[in-house]
């Protein structure tokens, strides 16, 4: 096990507790409120202070020398939100069941993303444990949770988290949390988790007042970057790169999705990313870990592979580009960043055969280059989606597809990005064609939450469906149940119906597809930039050959449909040698 800098030291003479505050000359200690103790200061910074007394459920809080109590930095638990006291916690007492799971290799996963606060009425660890049996039987692999780390008030998005080492108390316990993760083991789900280190909440944060946290030399959306190059950047580093170790060995996540690490910059000899994947491969050691990242910048190095085929730092990249691309050809909306992939069918071969539909080139929206030749890359190196977090709760109303969308057009890009190389990952609730939005959500202060409020309004004003005197106030409580799924709506007859099909083609996927992904290559994806419909093919690691042939559009296009060869494994619509109906597609497999 690696060990652990930041958080309280249990050890048989008492806690040593520690805080890395170089900005303060002395630093106090409060015990379940008693009288403040003061603590010992290294020419580093680091104040330090054995109780003897102290153990097991001891809340404490560090007192700057203004009199300001502050929680630890590398508090693991919480029981009283972000400003107040830490709790002392024994995670190495958890008793695993499923001690020898090892993982799965990442052409077994098929992701499913959820936020813990409304994947279940009651919205918590505990509570999601049920779940887990529907989502095996459906045909789910991996689950992939949203931010967790302590963030202030009583429900957030999890990207205005302030203490990254605790899970919010909201959602339960730290067991409760390794519960979760275990019984997923036990059933042979992995568990990936969302986190952040670009940036940190707004409240809640007092890392500033005793520690060189910032930086200006670097600016981020949020303000000024985190200091990962500065002076003393060296703690900070080893703050955020601990944090991810821990995830994986104290609770045994299978995997982590590193959120906008396009934000993150870093000038020193070895880049922060390339450091934590480094590192966080070693603590992992045998298992399979993976790591993921989103990238605006679409950079592939980041994706790169060995000699034997394996990742060197990052295993895969959430694909925006797939995204964009099925989600114009389904709805036909091209406002906002959507105009840059419109109206070239082209555009979607390339982004199921290649990865990054741009690769270099410039975006005449975005008035920029973006991207880096990822055609090298093995499919396995993207993660295809048709929503997620951000493409439904970015828009006005938080809706999704299923409320507003031709099911036949939703069913067809379904059987693209379910069958599909790249790894799929759905959202919570899009198994059964769930209705309720994902609005953003958040609980700040007053004077935080009218912020929140106007700067929403602001941006929302820009997409479809805007309607200023009907949007969701997004720090209300009842927004964020709004977006609560109704799991009661899986068993109507709708919802069966769509359950059924993509039980179906998760099922095809996982009998004729995911065997053949493993070895499979770069440059293994090529499509047909002339064919009137899309036609896509994949040669995969054996030699077999994997081709898509779609009609994207709501009216039927003729030509003659040759060459088609091996067996059929799914037909959509109506496909002949005459051509494709509305909506239509064929999944061929020519074996070896």
């Amino acid at each position: 096990m690696t060990e652990k800098t930041f958080g309280p030291l249990l050890r048989p003479d008492g806690v040593l507790f520690r805080l890395w505050a170089p900005l303060q000359d002395t630093i106090s200690l409060e015990i379940d409120g008693g009288e403040a103790r003061t603590m010992s200061r290294a020419e580093d910074g680091w104040h330090s202070l054995l109780v003897a007394e102290a153990g097991i459920g001891t809340r404490y809080q560090f007192v700057l020398a203004d009199g300001l109590k502050i929680p630890d930095p590398g508090s693991r638990h919480q029981p009283e939100d972000v400003h107040g006291p830490s709790e002392v916690v024994d995670l190495g007492s958890y008793d695993w069941k499923a001690a020898e799971w090892s993982g799965r290799p990442i052409e077994e996963i098929v992701l499913y993303e959820l936020h813990i606060g409304t994947f279940t009425a009651e919205g918590t660890f505990r509570a999601a444990i049920d779940k887990l049996d529907h989502l095996k039987a459906t045909g789910i692999t991996a689950i992939q949770i949203m931010p967790i780390a302590d963030f202030p008030g009583r429900y957030n998005w999890g990207y205005d988290g302030v203490l990254p080492y605790a899970p919010d108390a909201s959602y339960g316990r730290p067991e409760d949390l390794m519960a979760l993760v275990d019984a997923a083991h036990e059933r042979g789900l992995c568990v990936f988790l969302d986190v952040v280190y670009n940036h940190f909440g707004p409240d809640g944060n007092y890392l500033p007042a005793y520690a060189p946290i910032f930086t200006d030399r670097h600016k981020t959306p949020w303000g000024n970057g985190i200091n990962y190059d500065g002076k003393s950047a060296q703690a900070v580093r080893a703050f955020v790169i601990e944090n991810a170790i821990d995830w994986i060995e104290t609770y045994r996540f299978d995997g982590l999705r590193l959120d906008a690490v396009h934000a993150i910059e870093d000038n020193s000899g070895e880049h922060l990313l390339h450091e934590l994947a480094r590192r966080v491969r070693a603590a992992a050691g045998e298992r399979h870990v993976h790591l993921v990242v989103e990238n605006e910048d679409n950079d592939s190095d980041l994706l790169m592979r060995d000699a034997e085929g394996r990742p060197v730092f990052f295993t895969a990249q959430w694909n925006d580009d797939i995204h964009h691309v099925l989600h114009i050809a389904a709805t036909g909306e091209t406002f906002g960043y959507y105009a840059d992939y419109a109206d070239d069918k082209t555009k979607i071969g390339r982004a199921l055969a290649e990865g990054f539909v741009f690769q270099g080139e410039h975006m005449p929206y975005r008035g920029e280059e973006r991207g880096k030749p990822s055609a090298d890359l093995p499919p396995t190196a993207f993660i295809s989606f048709i929503q997620n977090h951000d493409q439904i709760g970015n828009r006005a109303k938080g809706d999704r597809m299923a409320e507003t969308q031709d099911p036949d057009a939703l069913k067809a890009i379904t059987a693209i990005y379910l069958l599909a190389p790249q790894v799929p990952m759905l959202f919570m609730g899009e198994e059964w064609g769930a209705t309720e939005p994902f609005p953003y959500f958040c609980d700040f202060n007053e004077e935080l939450n009218e912020a929140v409020r106007k700067g929403r309004r602001e941006e929302l004003s820009r997409l479809p469906g805007f309607d200023g005197d009907d949007l969701m106030d997004p720090t209300a409580e009842s927004t964020f149940k709004t977006g609560k799924l109704d799991w009661s709506k899986a068993e109507s007859a709708q919802g069966g119906e769509t359950l059924s099909f993509y039980k179906s083609l998760l099922d095809l996927r996982r009998r004729h597809i995911a065997p053949l992904l493993a070895g499979a290559a770069g440059g293994s994806g090529q499509f047909d930039a002339q064919s009137p419909w899309v036609d896509v093919r994949w040669t995969l690691a054996d030699g077999s050959q994997l081709r898509l042939l779609a009609n994207l559009s709501a009216e039927a296009l003729k030509g003659e449909v040759a060459n088609i060869e091996g067996e059929r494994l799914l037909t959509l619509g109506a496909v002949d040698e005459t051509g494709f109906g509305p909506w239509s597609l064929a999944w061929m497999l020519r074996q070896a």
